[in-house]
């Protein structure tokens, strides 16, 4: 940490609309199958335990990158900016890992992914907040079919035979909204600093505040006894829903104003649902696809307004 002026990272060259589109495609699909693959892991993996180790992993896989990074460009953060570094890692990695983890053992793929699909409506609710955004009509409209989506989910406990849960539900809505925080805090220091030393440093204090949460359940969690799947789901969960995935999305919030970015969120919810049924056997109801339909377009509304 510099206590002079920030070194920013040098602009890198914008991409290609098609080069962009097809990265942020293969976010969305790498997080789509991180529902499914996350279900596997929870199976021999402790809901405590998994968000310190996949955390943990991550950020030793990150130390290369950075270090590879730093000799093209050298970065200095500012102490002016420790406050939104600190949020951003807490709100980006910490709180929306751990309440991903606990919200995905509780409930329902399909639950998981229409919560999460909200994103791009808190992403505008905070920065209207701050003054970044002017929420209209339209918009406000937009929010309110959301919400009665939501609302519609919840108040229905038709099918999904105990595997969403109320609680499970209001950790997926505690982890979008620390993503959304994380969105809205992240986009303008991403843009001085650059995609692979934030991601460093997030992952680097997540699993600093991660690492005691998972100790706590340790008694509980024997590695040697993890099957072939269990270690399969962990790597990808780490290679591909963390690294690759957080690089991409911190990437494009340098070319791409943050809200169209989180709107890509549309297709996660569809997709995972499709995946928690085909793979994983999850009822999906008419009332979950009518409230994810409302939820979806009231989304769509507010984001194009």
């Amino acid at each position: 940490m510099n206590a002079a002026d920030a070194h920013s990272a040098p602009p890198a060259a914008k991409p290609s609309g098609t080069v962009l589109y097809a990265m942020i495609a293969f976010m969305v699909v790498a997080w789509a199958l991180n529902f499914i693959v996350g279900k596997i892991a929870l199976r021999e993996i402790p809901a405590l335990v998994l968000p310190g180790l996949r955390i943990a992993l991550a950020a030793i896989l990150f130390i290369p990158i950075f270090l590879w990074d730093r000799r093209r460009t050298r970065h200095h953060f500012a102490w002016r900016d420790l406050p939104t570094l600190i949020l951003v890692s807490v709100c980006g990695i910490t709180l929306n890992q751990f309440f991903f983890i606990a919200g995905l053992y509780r409930t329902s793929v399909a639950h998981m992914a229409v919560f999460i699909s909200i994103t791009p409506v808190l992403v505008l609710l905070i920065a209207a907040a701050i003054g970044q955004e002017r929420i209209t009509a339209p918009k406000l409209c937009g929010m309110l079919v959301a919400s009665a989506g939501v609302l519609s989910i919840e108040l229905s406990n038709q099918g999904d035979a105990g595997i969403a849960t109320p609680l499970g539900d209001l950790y997926a809505f505690l982890g979008t909204l620390s993503f959304s925080i994380y969105t809205v805090a992240g986009k303008g220091i991403s843009s001085r600093y650059g995609s692979i030393p934030m991601n460093t440093l997030a992952y680097a204090i997540g699993a600093v505040t991660l690492l005691p949460v998972a100790w706590s359940d340790r008694a509980s969690f024997h590695i040697s006894t993890l099957s072939a799947a269990a270690w399969w789901s962990l790597i990808y969960m780490v290679v591909f829903g963390s690294v690759f995935a957080y690089l991409i999305y911190y990437y494009a919030l340098v070319h791409i104003p943050a809200s169209r970015v989180a709107a890509f969120t549309y297709a996660e919810p569809v997709l995972a649902a499709i995946l928690g049924f085909a793979l994983l056997g999850e009822p999906v109801t008419w009332i979950l696809a009518l409230g994810g339909a409302m939820v979806l377009g009231g989304v769509w509304i507010a984001e194009r307004a």
